[in-house]
């Protein structure tokens, strides 16, 4: 299955590529990509919250996805790299075909790396007059996350020379927000009042990383990741194999689609694995992995 682009129509995402390769049954192939394009059209739709979880392995593979997906569909992406550098980021993202750098020079692309931030901090580096770091908190002088949704706000917020399709703000990892210090109830707050902006008023998206483990015993993340679960309206909760490490299969993806935040309908929920490449990710059912057909 090739990967196509149009001027007007955004490019499949990378994560339906391999699907057919995979040796299944044409039945089975015509499911998981009809089930990849409803999955691609929800994420299209504006005021959506989408939380990327995982367990027992690294979902870190769906921040990639997301990025590349959300730049090639021309929208105005913030991206809250937490975790990475910035050339780790860019060099992930030119095998899926984006350049981070000349997204930022666009000025599609709004990166705040966290790492650099942090040690800026904790070391004295160079502030500008007038503009804190979003990541303020750190240096003890204010106990909110203020600062750090500010930043968000005034980079989304529409220009008048704006011709993007949509507004995202991408986070990878909340977790770490609470490893730097910052309260649970900070954290729901910060990502609280960026629904309220970009999902709500500005019609844009928030997908959110946050690691987790069911054995964990960290009670903040936990408390955290349980709050942001009730509130998403997509959830992607990546898990390791149960049986251990696979060189076919890496592990094991939940989609559970919440038909509705307000009622009682019981949410949606679909179960493929999958197998990281090189370029791309593959999917396919339980048990029909190319090993094992």
């Amino acid at each position: 299955m090739s990967i196509t682009e149009s001027s007007s129509v955004p490019a499949e995402p990378p994560l339906a590529a391999g699907i057919a390769s995979q040796g299944t049954e044409p039945g089975a192939v015509c499911t998981l990509i009809l089930t990849h394009l409803k999955v691609s059209l929800l994420l299209l739709l504006q005021g959506k919250f989408t939380l990327l979880r995982d367990s027992r392995t690294d979902g870190s593979f769906l921040v990639h996805h997301f990025l590349s997906f959300y730049l090639r569909a021309g929208c105005k992406v913030c991206f809250l790299a937490l975790v990475q550098s910035f050339s780790h980021y860019n060099m992930v993202a030119q095998k899926l075909g984006v350049s981070l750098t000349a997204a930022k020079e666009r000025g599609q692309l709004v990166f705040l790396e966290g790492l650099k931030s942090c040690l800026d901090l904790v070391f004295g580096g160079e502030e500008q007059p007038g503009q804190p770091s979003p990541l303020q908190f750190i240096s003890g002088s204010v106990s909110n996350l203020k600062d750090l949704f500010d930043f968000v706000r005034t980079s989304l917020t529409p220009a008048d020379s704006d011709c993007w399709k949509g507004r995202v703000l991408l986070v990878d990892d909340l977790s770490v927000l609470l490893s730097l210090g910052a309260a649970p109830v900070d954290v729901l707050d910060f990502i609280h009042y960026c629904r309220m902006v970009v999902c709500s008023q500005l019609k844009g998206n928030v997908v959110v990383l946050v690691h987790g483990s069911e054995d964990s015993e960290d009670e903040e993340n936990k408390l955290v990741l349980t709050s942001l679960c009730h509130h998403s309206n997509l959830i992607l909760w990546v898990e390791g194999l149960a049986t251990g490490f696979c060189k076919d299969v890496h592990g094991e993806i939940k989609i559970i689609k919440r038909l509705s935040l307000e009622s009682t309908e019981q949410d949606v929920v679909q179960i493929y694995q999958y197998k990281i490449q090189d370029k791309n990710v593959a999917f396919f059912a339980r048990g029909l992995s190319a090993a094992v057909l």
